[in-house]
């Protein structure tokens, strides 16, 4: 009886302080909620009518100073707007603190080959960088990510909140944030989307890979529990995207997977690529005697450098030793923090491993002219991510003359590599095993095959060029400007 008696007091204590706890989510949810709100929205219209700018454009791009493909939009992007709106003050939201405007700017132009030189280009810095990076989420990472972007977009508003807003790094959650309480006309470039079907797909049928690891592959419960999370965040990922008046996206992967997805109007606008001058870049019409491969994308783990290396150690196997000893792999990328660097010294010590280290080279952190001269020592461009969304590196690899070599999949597959008979761009592999023997078939391959396929492929890059980029990038994020 006794036990009964505290089991029931028990129960009524527990629903006692559900009942306060449930009044109290009321309380924040209906009164404190829309107190916040009108704070805000009243605080951030103040302050944007206080500025002198006759049109405030803010732009969200946390690693402006990465010097990859999606940071060659950004400063394309930001270069045409200060050109096509000179009226217009452009707040450029990084997370880059270390360095200075002149800093970014410089290294823009040395390693990107985009020069800014207005003054009408501001920079905030944001401080809180640090919470949307993979390594703080050992578990539900995507997660982590979304609450850590609003969290920082709260930080970029509170600094600026401009008339015009566009994010460009994939971070949609925080666009209802400038939508809703800032009250700004939204845009996006979207690189590529948060859940793809090819990820569902890959962990439904409990494959590992790096971003479904071992533990998960090989449990139906936590890979069930996987799917329902994704599903989740689908959807929350649909929600923000209704805050986009414009939404651009960079390749047909992306498109096919987001109009899936969100199920709203998009413009499709191929990213910014190197074609006019890569394409004066001379190649020898004969085979070289010293074949350079050459690698061109930042040290992160879904560009699968490890791949390469595998690939090269099977080359080993199938040709000569007398050809091998002629071969060389370059490695040619960006770093944006400690891991990245410790990326490229795991990829330095496996290389050591399969006793490749004399036919393997990197170079990190190259500037724009160094890498010009890689573009014309080289032979054949090599790229192995999966699912790469789009692939500027692949383009531009082309463009310099380089028989291309990408992974059977993203943008290379569906944009950019044709491999029918007689049109043929470049070659598409998907193992370490296909592309080792793709390399061993271009490396005794006919020279007149070699040149018709160069020639092709160079023409085929006029596509994606800069000026087409900037001419359908205005086009797409007019209205937003109207």
């Amino acid at each position: 009886m006794a036990s009964t008696m505290g089991f029931l007091f028990s129960l009524a204590a527990t629903l006692k302080l559900l009942l306060v706890f449930g009044l109290f989510l009321f309380l924040v949810v209906v009164i404190v909620g829309p107190l916040v709100y009108l704070y805000y929205r009243e605080k951030f219209k103040v302050e944007r009518q206080k500025r002198n700018d006759r049109l405030s454009v803010g732009i969200f791009h946390p690693y402006a100073n990465a010097g990859g493909g999606g940071e060659k939009v950004l400063w394309v992007a930001i270069r045409a707007l200060l050109e096509k709106y000179p009226y217009a003050t452009l707040y450029l939201y990084t997370g880059d603190v270390a360095f200075s405007p002149v800093e970014i700017k410089k290294k823009v132009k040395d390693t990107l080959n985009v020069e800014i030189k207005s003054d009408r280009l501001k920079f905030i810095y944001l401080t809180s960088r640090k919470w949307v990076e993979a390594d703080k989420y050992p578990v539900f990472t995507l997660l982590g990510q979304l609450i850590g972007s609003i969290y920082l977009g709260f930080e970029a508003i509170n600094q600026i909140n401009p008339d015009i807003f566009i994010e460009t790094t994939g971070f949609t959650f925080i666009l209802p944030l400038f939508k809703i309480l800032g009250g700004c006309k939204v845009g996006c470039y979207v690189h590529y989307p948060l859940i793809t079907k090819e990820m569902l797909g890959r962990v439904q049928d409990r494959r590992n890979i790096y971003n479904n690891r071992n533990f998960i592959s090989q449990s139906i419960t936590l890979t069930h529990t996987k799917l329902c999370y994704y599903h989740a965040l689908s959807w929350l990922y649909k929600m923000s995207s209704k805050s986009s008046d414009a939404t651009l996206v960079n390749s047909t992967f992306t498109l096919e997977n987001l109009q899936a997805l969100w199920n709203s109007p998009m413009s499709l606008v191929y990213p910014p690529c190197e074609v006019d001058h890569l394409k004066t870049i001379e190649h020898n019409s004969t085979k070289p005697s010293k074949i350079r491969i050459l690698s061109l994308a930042q040290f992160r783990p879904e560009k699968d450098h490890p791949l390469q290396l595998q690939a090269l150690y099977n080359l080993r196997e199938i040709i000569s030793d007398q050809v091998f000893d002629n071969v060389t792999l370059v490695l040619c990328g960006s770093c944006r923090n400690e891991d990245d660097y410790k990326r490229v010294k795991d990829l330095q010590d496996f290389a050591m491993h399969l006793s490749l280290e004399n036919n393997v080279e990197f170079k990190v952190n190259i500037s724009y002219n160094d890498l010009l001269e890689e573009f014309g020592k080289a032979y054949i461009g090599i790229h192995t991510m999966l699912d790469e969304h789009f692939g500027i590196s692949v383009v531009e690899q082309m463009a310099a003359g380089l028989i291309m070599v990408a992974h059977k999949s993203g943008g290379p597959l569906l944009d950019i590599i044709e491999t029918t008979t007689g049109s043929r761009l470049g070659f598409l592999a998907t193992t370490a095993g296909e592309f080792s023997n793709t390399l061993d078939y271009i490396i005794h391959a006919r020279d007149e095959e070699i040149n018709d396929i160069r020639e092709r492929a160079r023409a085929s890059c006029d596509r994606f060029s800069v000026n087409k980029f900037e001419k359908d990038f205005l086009r797409a994020i007019e209205p937003i400007f109207k």
